[in-house]
């Protein structure tokens, strides 16, 4: 492994240099595509092209990577074909995070969340089809593994869905092997478990529990932990996500096409223990209140991540704690600014 600019450089299924390579983030201007994008570009990709409609997405975001001479953006919605068309035409791969998250959110809008999450993923695959895309990797959610009890999750146990949200992304897994299967396109999907990390949105209805906590407790207002506060959770920092999603672009390794990876650490931590170890970094005694569990959340999440470690080659780089301290220093820094 090399460092350029203290980003880690994960090759070990890809050598040589992207500086003669196009890449396309969908959702780029949102939280993980962002930092995705970010890091592309930082390490010398020839183009990185970012679709986003601005729904979920941030300014800020696009602030940062305007910053980069090859990077390009283009405002505009995947429930478009033809705006999914326009983008990836010159791209070389693609990596799909746009979409609507959420769980309570989907079972209050289920006919939004299919129009975005599977209509707009249908459209994305065609267009990547249709323009020659190279490799095509896309988010999907450990919310597919559902009523299926065993810890850890395995890629190939999964359950009943538990909501509309689960349900889309169970959808788009199978879109993505038919369009292997009859279209013969490089496709990989990563089941994300609770991703966080800097520039996580805090505010909103429907935000994270990281930011929502620790903006709470620095602001002091009302922090809510749904049911007991024992379920579990395998908190995954960002920059974990960012590099299988690298490394799912460029692998060169036959075998890991045509997969789904879980992307996660490995361990897990109980909601209460986040909360309280929040509490403890930012020197605070504020208290959460307590309320009934969420309709479609699963009890405890836990990851077996040695498929994306045989395939990809895939390491997180940094565990829950560590990652939570850079996350609350970036709150820390960016409310005191305001």
């Amino acid at each position: 492994m090399e460092k350029i600019d203290g980003q880690i450089i994960m090759n070990e299924f890809y050598e040589g240099s992207i500086s003669d390579k196009n890449f396309l983030v969908t959702g780029g201007a949102g939280f993980i595509g962002g930092h995705l994008a970010e890091y592309l570009l930082k390490n010398g990709a020839s183009k990185v092209r970012v679709l986003d409609n601005m729904v979920n997405g941030f300014e800020s975001n696009i602030a940062v990577l305007k910053q980069y001479p090859n990077f390009e953006f283009i405002q505009g919605d995947i429930r478009n074909i033809d705006i999914c068309n326009e983008a990836c035409l010159g791209m070389h791969y693609v990596s799909h995070q746009a979409a609507l998250g959420s769980v309570p959110r989907s079972i209050k809008e289920p006919v939004y969340f299919n129009e975005v999450n599977v209509g707009g993923f249908i459209n994305m695959l065609k267009a990547a089809t249709d323009a020659g895309v190279e490799q095509f990797v896309y988010a999907s959610s450990s919310s597919v593994y559902g009523d299926e009890p065993t810890l850890p999750k395995q890629e190939n146990r999964i359950g009943n869905c538990l909501s509309p949200y689960a349900a889309t992304k169970k959808t788009n897994e199978l879109y993505a092997q038919i369009f292997a299967d009859v279209y013969g396109m490089k496709i990989m999907g990563f089941r994300y478990f609770n991703i966080f990390g800097p520039r996580q949105d805090p505010d909103g209805a429907y935000a994270a529990v990281i930011p929502l906590f620790v903006k709470g407790i620095m602001k002091k207002t009302p922090v809510y932990i749904n049911g007991d506060g024992e379920q579990t959770r395998d908190f995954t920092f960002v920059d974990n996500a960012v590099q299988i999603n690298v490394k799912g672009m460029l692998t060169k390794n036959e075998a890991a096409v045509k997969q789904v990876y879980n992307v996660a650490v490995g361990e897990n931590f109980s909601v209460n223990y986040l909360y309280n170890i929040c509490k403890d970094q930012l020197k605070s005694n504020w208290e959460a209140t307590y309320r009934e569990p969420r309709a479609g959340d699963i009890r405890n999440s836990l990851a077996d991540i040695s498929l994306a470690e045989k395939l990809l080659g895939y390491h997180p780089t940094k565990k829950f704690e560590d990652g939570l301290k850079e996350t609350i220093a970036f709150f820390k820094e960016k409310y005191s600014v305001e």
